[in-house]
């Protein structure tokens, strides 16, 4: 459901015209929160253009899980599936531009469209995957080890976010990012 779910809506005319009167095309400012923690999710958003950032609060530190950009469908899985309140706040990172459904269009969607059903599934299993390989480098990566993983695999989030997410993201302080940093 990420670019594949764009590329689908590009090439099936029909899909195209039921999501797009499904689903309301919003705006949103920088720092705005979609989904706060202990809420239930009750919409999928499809980034058009901007970044937002799945995170948490732990005892009043702030830590980002997740950067998600343009292509990405975002929303805490478990709370979204399951109807359960989310542990997980969803905000904007940068002014993005987003189409919001609802979860009863997107079940339609997906009961309507067979095809989309797959790459739903694909966008359940590459955030599955995702939180594996996050939390074994947790386990297993020292912080330098992170963050140089980080410039090769995912350099859009080295340009586009600010060091402090970046820094809650790997599990450091801002100054020990910044040293890492210097060490490059």
């Amino acid at each position: 459901m990420t670019d594949s779910f764009f590329s689908m809506l590009n090439t099936d005319p029909d899909l195209k015209n039921r999501f797009q009167e499904l689903s309301e095309c919003c705006t949103i400012p920088p720092k705005t929160v979609l989904l706060e923690s202990g809420a239930v999710a009750r919409h999928f958003y499809f980034i058009r253009k901007g970044s937002l950032r799945l995170c948490f609060n732990d005892n009043g530190k702030d830590i980002t899980f997740q950067f998600f950009f343009e292509g990405h469908g975002v929303a805490f899985v478990e709370s979204f599936v399951r109807g359960i309140p989310s542990q997980f706040s969803i905000e904007s990172i940068e002014s993005a531009t987003v189409l919001r459904c609802d979860k009863t269009e997107i079940v339609r969607l997906l009961d309507e469209f067979p095809a989309l059903k797959a790459g739903y599934t694909d966008f359940i299993f590459d955030r599955l995957f995702s939180y594996t390989h996050l939390f074994l480098s947790r386990i297993k990566d020292t912080p330098y080890e992170r963050y140089t993983r980080l410039i090769t695999e995912h350099p859009e989030i080295i340009r586009r976010i600010p060091q402090h997410y970046i820094a809650s993201y790997l599990g450091i302080t801002p100054v020990s990012l910044s040293r890492i940093r210097n060490r490059k």
